[in-house]
């Protein structure tokens, strides 16, 4: 059965609790975010996390920041110079121990906050200016743990590109989990290469390849050497932002299955159309779409199974803006 009419399981994600309208922050307010809820929250369930709340901090509360090392910031409360680290750490490796359990696909953080933030947390010195910057101590700590799992924070999926990225990326973790939970064999391995095949060369082709190298010569690896290894060039290639210049030579790739089948002004079309991509003129769906055409007209099978031509559901219109 094609990718385009498998049903699709719902994602588990992590997210800071404040994200969803609850009103949790330190201000006893919310920072919901619709489109989180809304759109994306079709495809997802959902798993709140709010670090200051769960590890006992009362809403409302005095606010707090990092301050010190920035290699080795601690939390402390701003008024009142309240040193809430150890609670912090102490709750959020046990916090990060139920969550291993929750089949998370990824976790959205709340930026800038000095528990949640994915990045670029001001760190303050002990005269109260800002002399660094770093995650937030969960965020850290999650991120210590699950190094390459997809992670985002509410700030940066207003980007386009960065949204985009992050959502394939979630669902192409939720197939590999599906994968080992079926019970991971060789040759469910080479279907899984074989069909994210052409998503993965528009992160990074040469990982792809790496990739490729692995999976046909399975026997010079033990399975669980196999697979691990498998699973640490996948989650790294899609680290890697599929560009515009990737997303085009992934375009051309596919067209040369069709070099003999179209017509002279099908594949003039096609090319100018990849070329307005190139230039900036109409967002990515406008060639997918068309080459997707092509895959249902001819009926090519391999194209026909790519999850390149539908790395996650048209609703979500991800690629009608990058």
């Amino acid at each position: 059965m094609s990718n385009d009419s498998t049903p699709l399981p719902r994602i588990r994600l992590g997210i800071s609790t404040c994200l969803l309208g609850e009103r949790v922050r330190y201000d006893g307010g919310h920072k919901l975010d619709r489109w989180i809820v809304n759109t994306l929250g079709q495809y997802v369930d959902f798993v709140p996390v709010c670090p200051e709340v769960e590890c006992g901090l009362p809403v409302p509360r005095e606010a707090m920041r990092l301050v010190g090392d920035p290699d080795a910031p601690r939390l402390q409360t701003i008024r009142s110079h309240r040193d809430l680290t150890e609670q912090m750490l102490s709750w959020a490796e046990r916090r990060i121990d139920e969550l291993q359990r929750e089949n998370l696909s990824g976790f959205v953080f709340k930026s800038k906050s000095p528990s949640s933030g994915m990045e670029r947390v001001k760190i303050y010195n002990e005269k109260g200016n800002p002399h660094g910057v770093g995650s937030g101590l969960f965020a850290k700590a999650f991120m210590d743990r699950f190094p390459l799992m997809p992670v985002e924070d509410d700030g940066r999926l207003h980007d386009a590109i960065l949204r985009e990225n992050f959502i394939a990326r979630i669902f192409v973790y939720r197939r590999w989990r599906e994968l080992v939970a079926a019970g991971p064999t060789r040759k469910a391995l080479v279907e899984f290469h074989t069909r994210h095949k052409l998503l993965i060369m528009s992160h990074d082709e040469k990982l792809m390849r790496q990739m490729g190298k692995l999976v046909a010569d399975p026997e010079a690896h033990t399975p669980e050497d196999l697979f691990e290894q498998y699973r640490q060039l996948l989650l790294t290639a899609l680290e890697h932002k599929a560009t515009v210049r990737r997303h085009v030579n992934v375009l051309q790739h596919i067209l040369g299955y069709f070099k003999d089948k179209l017509s002279a002004d099908e594949k003039q079309e096609t090319l100018e159309t990849l070329d307005a991509y190139r230039q900036g003129h109409v967002p990515l769906i406008v060639p997918v779409t068309l080459l997707n055409h092509y895959v249902r007209k001819f009926g090519q099978p391999y194209l026909k199974e790519q999850f390149y031509l539908h790395p996650h559901p048209l609703e979500l219109q991800l690629r009608n803006h990058v």
